[in-house]
């Protein structure tokens, strides 16, 4: 389980609030969507609990025990993120994908076995093996950074935008491993994403965040989606009207 207990974060350079008052308790097993405009502070609560950033005031509390009392590295192997934009740190498909098991000193034939697994579940080509970064398109690197993410099997998965450099298809696809992943071993799954169908079809419960505050919090079933997709547009046109102001 994640707790957060009045968790608050600001600008340090505007002393601006990006996340204000956040208590929320997220279980293992739950699916959560994260819905709000641009700005809300979507990323910005994903990245706090990837540790990337800390909050101004607050605690956060992963399995009963204190942020401040896990090394980093240690809870970002069980706390992790695919950022919207996935970097393969200059290594090729192959490397990549092997690179989080080789830091666990698992041996080449558990690797081997891993990888074979991972790659037929993701349905990656062998052609791809050998392809560095450059050579990948922006939706092969989001399928590649979602697939080693996933190949870690954290107990919690953080993924920002997952399904924008992904066609219909892809989409959908996730969404169908995603939901073997959390039934079979309950991890606990929170999901940023400007689709509303998308959000609607993967959520077991959704966050609404407007200016980094908790505006709603319900079980997806209870989501009244057409109202949630008017208010975001409505919020959305008036921070176009203020940015041209």
């Amino acid at each position: 389980m994640i707790a957060l207990e009045k968790v608050c974060l600001r600008n340090p350079r505007t002393e601006e609030y990006l996340l204000k008052d956040i208590s929320l308790e997220i279980n293992r097993g739950d699916r959560l969507a994260i819905i709000g405009a641009s700005g809300a502070g979507k990323t910005t609560f994903l990245r706090l609990l990837n540790r990337l950033i800390s909050p101004t005031s607050g605690k956060l509390k992963f399995a009963g025990q204190d942020y401040d009392q896990i090394a980093p590295i240690l809870l970002r192997r069980q706390i992790v993120l695919v950022s919207q934009e996935v970097r393969l740190l200059e290594m090729t498909v192959k490397d990549a994908l092997a690179y989080p098991l080789v830091l666990q000193n698992l041996p080449p034939s558990q690797i081997k076995e891993t990888l074979g697994y991972w790659l037929e579940k993701f349905h990656i080509p062998g052609t791809w093996l050998d392809r560095p970064e450059p050579q990948l398109s922006l939706g092969q690197r989001q399928w590649v950074g979602l697939c080693r993410a996933l190949i870690l099997q954290p107990p919690v998965l953080l993924l920002d935008e997952p399904t924008s450099a992904l066609d219909q298809g892809r989409a959908q696809d996730l969404l169908g491993i995603l939901e073997v992943v959390n039934q079979e071993r309950q991890t606990m799954i929170l999901m940023v994403n400007h689709q509303l169908s998308i959000a609607q079809a993967f959520a077991t419960r959704m966050i609404y965040l407007q200016e980094g505050i908790i505006m709603a919090d319900q079980e997806s079933s209870a989501v009244d989606w057409g109202a949630i997709a008017l208010k975001l547009e409505t919020h959305q046109q008036q921070l176009n009207r203020e940015w041209e102001e």
